[in-house]
């Protein structure tokens, strides 16, 4: 197990900070025994809450070019038909995963390809299951075309605790299936636009792993 870059920072400063806190309380106050006990291991809880927050597991990295495996860890909250009209501009199944603050909130690419479409939109930060976020809440839309020529588009949403998306890929990037691709802290969600033609996988409800958990199939 290792921690994810995007954490170090905020552990260092978080660490300090609550020692430091700890270290006030005692000289302050001395002779609270019990509150500062409680207090201590309130820290050392908070502290470990978001230490497991940023940790990157390693993950047998998969390797078959008609699956589509899942960009996050979280629950499938929607299976559903609509138009993306933000550049495919087709019908595609939508599959929607939410990442809750316990899970790993590494993203990674689903498919191997090359990056032919990128953009990232500032907006609102609804709830991530909220019907709206997936238009209208901050995300990124990255469109993967795979080696057949088919084009995927994975979008990392915002929600209302998780204002912070981070990506490390830019448009003509060559994408490998189960590397990561970015990041999204404190619970989100991420959406696929699946071929209507392709077989689904996967089931609302069902868990999910990032690079694990196969979503759905290429048509053969």
């Amino acid at each position: 197990m290792t921690i994810h870059k995007e954490g170090k920072s905020l552990l260092f400063w978080t660490l300090i900070v609550l020692a430091g806190i700890n270290i006030g309380l005692h000289q302050l106050i001395p002779e609270m025994d019990l509150f500062l006990n409680l207090f201590l291991l309130g820290s050392i809880i908070l502290y470990l809450a978001v230490l497991q927050f940023f940790r990157n597991p390693a993950i047998p990295l998969p390797d078959d070019p008609q699956l589509i495996y899942a960009p996050a860890d979280g629950k499938v909250v929607t299976i559903e038909k609509t138009l993306e009209d933000e550049f495919l501009n087709e019908e595609r199944v939508q599959v929607s995963i939410f990442m809750s603050p316990i899970n790993v909130h590494v993203n990674r690419s689903p498919i191997t390809g090359i990056l032919k479409y990128f953009k990232y939109h500032p907006g609102k930060f609804l709830v991530a299951w909220h019907p709206k976020s997936s238009s209208d809440n901050e995300r990124t839309s990255l469109v993967i075309e795979h080696p057949s020529g088919v084009q995927l588009m994975v979008r990392q949403i915002a929600g209302a605790v998780a204002r912070r998306i981070k990506w490390y890929v830019s448009e003509g990037d060559p994408l490998v299936q189960g590397h990561e691709f970015g990041f999204i802290k404190f619970g989100s969600r991420v959406d696929v636009f699946i071929p209507t033609d392709a077989e689904i996988l996967v089931d609302v409800n069902q868990s999910t792993r990032a690079g694990i958990t196969p979503l759905a199939r290429f048509k053969a």
